[in-house]
């Protein structure tokens, strides 16, 4: 029995994972829930994981070391609402990434909101290397956002044009390209880091929230923290708390000025 429970906003039982597992997850997908209407520029949503000592990775150097068996529901279900998901070149490579498949428990909310099957996946890569066949082997498209700086035409003519796009000249600006995804429709933007890639979305203003869980242990080591490269600070304010076998799953929601 695995039961997750609701801290906050108001504190009640959500489900449990193994016995009504299908009705806890639609439970969760009610709580993870994109704004409606999406705004025309973009939702941008990151979903990371940490140890509590705040340790992004654990000893493999993968997330996957301080992830836990509800992190990865969760997870599943935030990639079941996207339209797109935004992953850096050296996250997809260190965690192993694939384009997504179809998820059934998610299919009528995915037509009723006239999305695709399974969101698409976007690789930010500033050197446009990404040796990983495994990206573009899913039903679900893939696609590059990489600088004017990378071999751009080399790009196109293997991956076809409409798969890279292109924002910035030097480095891969994350504003623009989250402009340029929700240009092409693909509003609803979960990002998984990693901490290259979050620290800068932040720094642009474009991210609207984080979800956040910890897991119930600490790695100490030097492990890298969920963003870097983030000068000043953020504030966000609590858009809800969950809690099962000791983990926690906050959504944080960014306070606009």
């Amino acid at each position: 029995m695995t039961q997750l429970n609701l801290l906050l906003p108001d504190a009640r039982v959500v489900g449990d994972l193994e016995e009504g597992r299908d009705a806890t997850v639609q439970a969760l997908a009610d709580l993870y829930a994109y704004p409606s209407p999406v705004p025309a520029q973009g939702w941008v949503r990151a979903n990371v994981v940490s140890s509590l000592d705040g340790a992004a990775t654990g000893p493999s150097g993968r997330s996957a070391s301080v992830s836990n068996p509800t992190d990865r529901v969760v997870f599943s279900v935030m990639r079941g609402l996207a339209d797109v998901i935004l992953v850096g070149a050296g996250t997809a490579r260190a965690e192993r990434y694939r384009s997504a498949s179809p998820k059934r428990e998610f299919a009528e909310r995915r037509a009723a909101s006239d999305q695709l099957p399974a969101p698409a996946l976007a690789v930010v890569t500033r050197s446009g290397h990404l040796p990983l066949p495994s990206l573009f082997a899913g039903p679900a498209p893939t696609c590059i956002i990489t600088s004017a700086s990378a071999n751009v035409s080399a790009l196109r003519n293997k991956f076809g044009s409409e798969r890279v796009l292109v924002a910035g000249d030097e480095v891969v600006e994350p504003g623009l390209a989250v402009l340029q995804l929700a240009a092409l429709g693909l509003r609803r933007i979960l990002t998984e880091g990693g901490p290259t890639l979050l620290g800068p979305t932040v720094a642009s203003g474009r991210l609207d929230e984080l979800c956040l869980s910890w897991s119930p242990l600490m790695v100490a080591g030097t492990g890298p923290r969920v963003a870097h490269g983030l000068d000043g600070q953020l504030r966000l304010r609590p858009g809800h708390l969950l809690e099962a076998d000791g983990a926690l799953f906050g959504r944080w929601l960014v306070q606009r000025s």
